[in-house]
């Protein structure tokens, strides 16, 4: 009889494969990983073949984790324009601290060889729902004139873009993202915000 699966604990055991992973290089045996968790290596396969399996199930841990983080700060939000701001300052708080974890899954993505486009696909499952929803928004904002006429899903990829180069570039050089966001609000989200006085 197969056992039966055990979604929590799978999860736990990926955070604490990833931990072991960042110690150890991406390129540990598996015999020796299950050591360093302290369990046989026949569990250890029996929750992830491969160590591409581990990385895909601690990253959709992760990005779950931060989407509920995430709409918390933006559900705040009523008008389309201060709900993506919050989006962009809410992902970079969630990471504060953290940006080594995420460097590390990415470069164990871009190292999964046959599985690299599954686990991408993980990613953009937990957040493709999220960034229709921004763009419906937009476009209702626009046809309420609460949000000035621009290609909504341009915006959004935009604002994707600039999460994850920002955060890489805070990896790198600890940049303090305080006065980027700022510009950001000025210069690219304020002048799309409209209220009745400001709708030309």
């Amino acid at each position: 009889m197969a056992r039966p699966p055990e979604p929590k604990k799978r999860a736990d055991l990926a955070r604490e494969a990833v931990d072991a992973l960042a110690r150890l290089g991406l390129d540990v045996p598996m015999s020796r990983l299950a050591d360093e968790l302290g369990i046989k290596r026949p569990t250890l396969h029996y929750h992830f073949p491969s160590r591409a399996h581990i990385v895909e199930t601690a990253l959709e841990d992760l990005l779950r984790e931060q989407a509920v983080f995430v709409m918390e700060r933006v559900n705040r939000h009523t008008h389309p324009i201060d709900r993506v701001f919050a989006q962009l300052c809410a992902v970079h708080e969630f990471h504060r601290g953290r940006e080594a974890r995420i460097v590390l899954l990415s470069q164990a993505v871009a190292a999964s060889g046959d599985r690299m486009r599954e686990i991408i696909d993980v990613g953009n499952r937990v957040f493709d729902a999220q960034r229709r929803a921004n763009v419906a928004l937009l476009e209702d904002g626009m046809a309420a004139g609460t949000v000035a006429r621009c290609d909504a899903w341009a915006l959004i990829n935009t604002i994707r873009a600039l999460v994850d180069g920002l955060m890489v570039q805070r990896v790198m050089t600890d940049v303090d993202l305080a006065p980027v966001h700022a510009f950001i609000w000025d210069h690219l989200l304020a002048p799309l915000k409209l209220t009745p006085e400001t709708t030309p």
